[in-house]
């Protein structure tokens, strides 16, 4: 059985900062490599990565078995496939786009039991991989111990982060920048990094400070992820699997490259 202390929420509540990868190519092998390597958590991207139901379902207890913590983004507004994955043993589901209270409540009623939301029981494999032998064991901490993250990644959204990050059973929310930029631009660029974000990203972090919730957000770069921990998240993304994969590439093959370019002269 995890011990509660270890549990992905018990980690942030407790202060600490978690970094996750972002897993977007299907499969469990990478994710628990990512997790070997050193990162404390991977997030398996429904929404825009190839990740669907069976590859997170398997990658779960592949993650849970290098000692890291699963975590989902479904696609948008697919709440019911939330719950399945809690089913499955994911510790935090990240829903994007709520851009409203109405959104937020929607969403915690689908991933919390009665009476904070209306979750179905059905989480036979989540306690199998958690160790948790009783239903009764389960039912009474399965609120507390997983997390539901709320994207804000609109217009709306920001206007009324104070009023979502205030709705029962909502643990956090998590900044999705580049979407975010688009529409504090009315469209006219995809700049995340931009100076209009970053003031946007440390109001979100404020409000959910300030509400005793918890705050994630996507870093695009090195700077945006150091700037993050600064403005108070601790639920950081940085960076994708694609994007380890080609740097890694980068940094073995250009020395051979050089070498044999040199010796070629």
């Amino acid at each position: 059985m995890i011990e509660p202390a270890m549990t992905l929420a018990n980690r942030l509540r407790a202060g600490e900062t978690i970094v996750t990868a972002w897993s977007t190519l299907p499969g469990s092998a990478m994710p628990q490599e990512l997790v070997r390597a050193g990162y404390q958590a991977v997030t398996l991207d429904m929404q825009h990565g190839g990740h669907d139901y069976a590859s997170v379902r398997d990658a779960i207890p592949a993650i849970l078995l290098a000692g890291g913590h699963p975590v989902a983004r479904v696609p948008v507004g697919d709440f019911a496939t939330a719950s399945r994955l809690l089913d499955a043993g994911a510790e935090a589901i990240i829903a994007p786009m709520i851009g409203s209270v109405a959104d937020a409540r929607e969403f915690v009623s689908y991933i919390k039991f009665p009476p904070a939301g209306t979750r179905s029981w059905g989480p036979a494999r989540a306690m199998e991989l958690h160790g948790v032998a009783e239903s009764q064991a389960y039912l009474m901490s399965a609120d507390a111990e997983t997390i539901g993250f709320g994207m804000i990644e609109t217009r709306p959204a920001l206007e009324a982060v104070d009023e979502i990050v205030a709705v029962d059973g909502l643990d956090g929310v998590f900044v999705g920048p580049a979407d975010l930029s688009i529409a504090l631009s009315d469209g006219a660029r995809c700049e995340p990094g931009g100076r209009e974000v970053q003031d946007a990203a440390r109001r979100i972090a404020r409000a959910a400070r300030d509400a005793g919730k918890l705050a994630g957000i996507y870093c695009n770069t090195l700077d945006d992820a150091v700037a993050a921990r600064e403005m108070g998240f601790t639920f950081i993304s940085w960076t994708s699997d694609k994007a380890i994969i080609r740097s890694g590439v980068s940094a073995t093959l250009a020395p051979f490259l050089e070498a044999a370019a040199n010796k070629d002269r």
